[in-house]
């Protein structure tokens, strides 16, 4: 597998390989200093939806998509069967080819899943963290931190524009948008809302949600000791995983689900 080449957009679930060199992000650096927060800039959803294609379209370009005969793909499309839209959104899935643990949902309803992390999770477990993915689209969570990327300093002269048409990013400003995105992080309070949505998701589709906790018991393990690692920069001000294992264990066992051995 191949190092993730562009800046991860949005990972909610704080997912990262073990702590190798050749795992970890190729963030583009040097983002403007600039970069301090959204401004009142007027944006249509038409823009949007132009931004979020060009954006997502970069990403599957600049990232080796598994091939529709591939059997992360097989995988992935057997989890996902059914799965065609949430709150009007329609969804799309695929898998990056890279050696990163990770996954990320789009404004679009565009999942991305990492191959390394289907090496790491269950079925189960998998469907746990593709749910909690799902939740922030269905949040709107995503829409608002891609708008917000967008509406940067670094950015604004390229999306103010007083057409109805989106300006073209160039690669540079797409880098420093995925940038953005990472530092745009979610909330706890909307974190936590899409780990109950990923629980929830479990039970509709039949599954013990214990797999929740069981996920993020899999993520502590690859987190391991180190203070510096890349799973901390990103989520330090996320509810950590120690407490998101114990809030989702206690629910599944209060709500009377065994948990796998």
């Amino acid at each position: 597998m191949k190092k993730f080449i562009a800046a991860i957009a949005l990972a909610a679930m704080a997912l990262i390989a073990p702590a190798a060199a050749s795992a970890q992000f190729n963030i583009k650096k040097g983002l403007d200093s600039a970069v301090k927060g959204a401004k009142a800039l007027a944006l249509t959803d038409e823009q949007m939806a132009a931004y979020v294609k060009e954006y997502i379209d970069w990403m599957d370009t600049h990232n080796e998509v598994c091939a529709e005969d591939h059997p992360y793909t097989q995988r992935l499309r057997k989890l996902t069967e059914g799965l065609e839209s949430v709150e009007g959104i329609p969804l799309n899935f695929k898998v990056y080819w890279v050696v990163d643990v990770n996954a990320f949902a789009c404004a679009d309803g565009s999942v991305r899943v990492f191959a390394a992390l289907m090496d790491q999770m269950s079925d189960d477990e998998l469907l746990g963290v593709i749910g909690h993915e799902i939740g922030h689209v269905a949040h709107k969570d995503s829409k608002k931190a891609f708008k917000t990327a967008l509406l940067t300093s670094a950015l604004k002269d390229a999306v103010a524009s007083t057409s109805n048409t989106a300006a073209a990013l160039s690669d540079s400003q797409l880098g420093s948008l995925s940038e953005a995105l990472v530092n745009s992080t979610y909330s706890q309070k909307q974190e936590k809302a899409a780990d109950d949505y990923g629980y929830e998701f479990l039970k509709s589709h039949g599954k013990n949600p214990w797999a929740m906790a069981l996920s993020f018991e899999k993520l502590k393990a690859l987190q391991g000791d180190s203070k510096n690692s890349k799973l901390n920069q990103l989520f330090s001000s996320h509810p950590d995983l120690d407490a998101r294992i114990k809030r989702m264990s206690e629910r599944a066992t209060k709500e009377g689900f065994t948990r796998p051995e």
